[in-house]
């Protein structure tokens, strides 16, 4: 499977750099513009189109398929991580209102996270059995996902087993993530977690 990830366009949380999370704000009109950039430059020979559910997904994908025409699959897997009490909030907010939380560097830790939020773990986790039903799908086809940050980078790590580089490794609004002959590693979730720097 050749698996190509975007990175919705521009939301008014992305410009004012908030955590963004199961918010489900429509793009910006420089998003919309990311799309339509990003729709120019798509890769030949797609099969199918896997979205996220969240507005600022389906609004990139709607654009990217105006030419692609392509069949489209809706998959709560690939959804973003819900941060809990910090979504909304810029990273001083959240300093500000959970101090104890933020101490803690609590979006950082594989198995916790902020109150009523998902863990690094509760993401992984879901998104491998995303992939492994896509792989299960699509074992031969070219697929275009359009999903989140997060899910980018938790995508990425998973195709490397490696999580070294988790925290500094971002793709952009509207950027696009190549991963040919994608095959997911079967590696077990601690020596994942082992390789994560500390938070």
């Amino acid at each position: 499977m050749d698996l190509y990830v975007v990175r919705h366009g521009e939301t008014w949380a992305n410009a004012e750099q908030r955590y963004l999370g199961s918010l489900d704000p429509s793009l910006t009109a420089r998003g919309r513009e990311q799309a339509k950039a990003l729709a120019a430059n798509m890769p030949p020979g797609l099969d199918a189109l896997v979205v996220s559910p969240r507005l600022r997904a389906m609004e990139t994908a709607r654009i990217l398929n105006e030419s692609l025409v392509l069949p489209v699959q809706i998959t709560d897997c690939f959804r973003e991580r819900h941060v809990g009490v910090f979504e909304g909030l810029t990273q001083a907010d959240a300093k500000q209102l959970y101090p104890q939380l933020w101490s803690r560097n609590i979006t950082r830790q594989w198995g916790l996270a902020p109150n009523g939020g998902e863990s690094i773990l509760d993401v992984v986790e879901r998104v491998r059995g995303g992939l492994i039903d896509l792989e299960s799908r699509y074992s031969s086809k070219r697929i275009l996902l359009v999903a989140h940050g997060f899910v980018a980078k938790t995508i990425r790590a998973l195709a490397r087993s490696d999580f070294s580089d988790f925290y500094t490794w971002q793709l952009s609004n509207g950027g696009m993530l190549t991963l040919e002959n994608f095959e997911l590693p079967t590696v077990d979730l601690e020596t994942l977690r082992a390789s994560l720097p500390p938070g």
